[in-house]
């Protein structure tokens, strides 16, 4: 098994980890004084590969490391909690979950248990309308990026292999400070990251929340073999067949969208297939159209003077007025409330361009 990692040529390529990550991944360790070197390379990875900013490891290699840690420091959770999550709490977690009827009855579960092993935040369950999101209450300083993308990572895998199919994230709200890198962290959830705000939260559609949980006690064990490794791989995103439509989309004006049949044939299936596929990626076109109309709205708001007949225009809304019943409806605000606070703010740019 190499150790070599992955050369930038492979930057975004399924199944790779940046390197950035796995220095996020060893901060407790190495303030421990733990021989971090002694556990990357009992994990398949070269401690000098960390010299190179731009290198990527498997991602079982990563699982590896992630695995390694939890042994040497007795917690799941790469030690950034001041309780630890001791080994065997993912799976007790998996399992308080798996017996739920609905994916919202076993989430709920899930963040129940975790919530009485994690000292610095305690995760809830909110439904609002349409959307749904995770949020985190907390009341000590703002916590590094990478702490609350490893507790998506682990409750948004395990939500998504629940229901059987990828839930997309529409948004990702932090409050913490934008980090360095955050490349992969869009690959993980989504482009449209948020920092700096006045609360943590992953955000997704509600109707998620009733799907049926249909697993076995056969497909438990299995999963619970397999992670982290699986909740690393098998729910990324940047290969999906949605992020192909939205790339393609993107390259040209929103009134030269195609039509459902057009895009079917566009991509050599028919549109029965199409549907399928989607269906399977949990999304549909509308959702992928409206996802993106939102996500170049939030752009347009944030960092162009357009006013908001112009930017309704340009998206392709029959006038103002529809936009904004739009607007509201995927982000809670009006178009002039959102940029009154996002100038107030001042965020980092959303969807900077798709993940290559």
């Amino acid at each position: 098994m190499s150790n070599k990692g992955e050369r930038p040529g492979a930057m975004m390529q399924r199944g790779t980890i940046s390197v950035h990550l796995v220095e996020e991944a060893l901060v407790v360790a190495r303030g421990r004084g733990l021989d971090v070197d002694a556990v990357l390379a009992a994990s398949g990875i070269s401690p000098a590969l960390l010299a190179d900013e731009e290198a990527r490891v498997p991602a079982s290699y990563y699982a590896a490391l992630w695995l390694q840690l939890a042994r040497a420091m007795n917690c799941e959770f790469f030690g950034m909690d001041h309780h630890p999550m001791r080994p065997g709490s993912f799976a007790l977690m998996a399992r308080s979950a798996h017996g739920a009827e609905t994916v919202g009855q076993a989430l709920r579960r899930a963040l129940r248990f975790i919530s009485l092993i994690l000292d610095d935040f305690q995760p809830r369950l909110v439904r609002e309308g349409e959307r749904a999101s995770i949020t985190l209450a907390e009341t000590g300083a703002p916590l590094r990026a990478f702490t609350y993308c490893t507790f998506w990572l682990v409750t948004h895998g395990l939500t998504c292999w629940l229901a059987g199919r990828r839930i997309p994230v529409t948004a990702a709200e932090f409050r913490c400070a934008e980090p360095p890198y955050i490349d992969d962290y869009r690959t993980l959830f989504t482009h449209d990251l948020r920092f700096g705000r006045a609360r943590t939260r992953l955000e997704f559609d509600a109707a998620t929340l009733d799907l049926p949980v249909k697993r076995s006690e056969a497909e438990l064990k299995s999963f619970l073999r397999r992670a982290p490794a699986n909740i690393l791989v098998k729910y990324r995103s940047n290969d999906s067949l949605t992020v192909h439509i939205r790339r393609s989309l993107r390259r040209v004006a929103v009134a030269e969208w195609p039509d459902f049949d057009s895009l079917a044939a566009g991509l050599h299936m028919s549109p029965s297939t199409l549907r399928r596929r989607l269906d399977g990626e949990g999304q549909n076109y509308q959702a992928i159209k409206d996802s993106l109309r939102r996500d170049l709205a939030i752009r347009c708001l944030t960092d162009s003077g357009n006013s908001v007949a112009d930017i309704a225009e340009r998206l392709g809304f029959a006038d103002p007025s529809s936009f904004h019943r739009a607007f509201k409806k995927w982000t809670g605000m009006l178009p002039g409330e959102f940029r009154r606070g996002a100038t107030a703010e001042k965020p980092s740019q959303t969807d900077k361009g798709e993940a290559a």
